[in-house]
């Protein structure tokens, strides 16, 4: 999944982790795409993904939707580096969170 969208849009998928109910990827991606686009496209495409291959996922979601509307977005420079950015994704969530997506084939980097 990931693998078409970074071919596709140029995105570079550096880290990805979860704290309970959100997600924390660090992805690189060219100048052209605003933040809030990349969000999108990455939104967009899972949740398309997901539910055709697990349409059975859309009924135990609120109002259907994968994704919940909000987010954040934060972005290296003014004293955030890569490197504080990829530990706070590596320190953050359970063990047992981060044991359960390891087995997800969902994310090819």
């Amino acid at each position: 999944m990931y693998g078409r969208i970074k071919e596709r849009y140029c995105f570079e998928f550096d880290r990805i982790g979860t704290d309970g109910d959100h997600v924390h990827i660090l992805v690189g991606a060219a100048p052209r795409y605003a933040p809030s686009n990349i969000m999108q496209i990455i939104r967009n495409i899972t949740a398309r993904q997901l539910f055709e291959k697990y349409p059975e996922i859309k009924e135990q979601l609120w109002g259907g939707e994968f994704w919940h509307d909000g987010g954040y977005i934060g972005t290296v420079g003014e004293g955030i580096t890569e490197e504080i950015i990829k530990n706070y994704i590596e320190e953050h969530g359970k063990p047992e969170e981060k044991e359960g997506y390891k087995q997800m084939k969902i994310m090819e980097f």
